[in-house]
């Protein structure tokens, strides 16, 4: 089954000015980001590539965890891109995922080793990391906490 995702984007201007996109979920500004000399208004690609792969990812993670019967009380992660900017070349290099994963204080050790393994596995199941193989390097620096 083939599914469809449509986005609209609209730049009236030159290099340094300011566009709009807009999703079914999601209506923001766009712009070069300060670090490329840009404006920085809204929301720009670097971070459009970070935020799907970084919530392809949480949500992988978090639907595994569900259907292996895992607890969870909370997830949350910080996510970095880096970018590398040579002789004119501007290159997404790599992405590091930094979740926390906490579970239930009554989580076993045989929980928390499988909770450990899928966290690495939805990296590598995740749509996102998949299309991204090859061309940009995923890292994952996980923490585990129980209660």
């Amino acid at each position: 089954m083939l599914h469809e995702f449509h986005l609209y984007t609209n730049w009236p201007g030159k290099r340094n000015d300011i566009g709009d996109l807009t999703t079914k979920g999601l209506t923001t500004k766009i712009s070069i980001p300060p670090e490329m000399d840009g404006p920085g208004i809204g929301t720009n690609p670097d971070e459009m590539l970070l935020g799907a792969a970084a919530t392809c990812y949480i949500i992988t993670l978090a639907a595994m965890l569900e259907r292996s019967k895992i607890n969870k009380k909370m997830l949350s992660m910080d996510s970095i891109g880096m970018v590398e900017a040579e002789k004119g070349v501007i290159t997404y290099k790599k992405i590091i995922h930094k979740p926390v994963l906490v579970l239930e204080s009554d989580a076993s050790e045989k929980q928390r080793l499988l909770a450990e393994k899928l966290a690495h596995k939805a990296e590598s199941s995740c749509m996102i990391s998949r299309a991204l193989k090859g061309n940009v390097e995923i890292e994952l620096e996980l923490t585990i906490r129980i209660g």
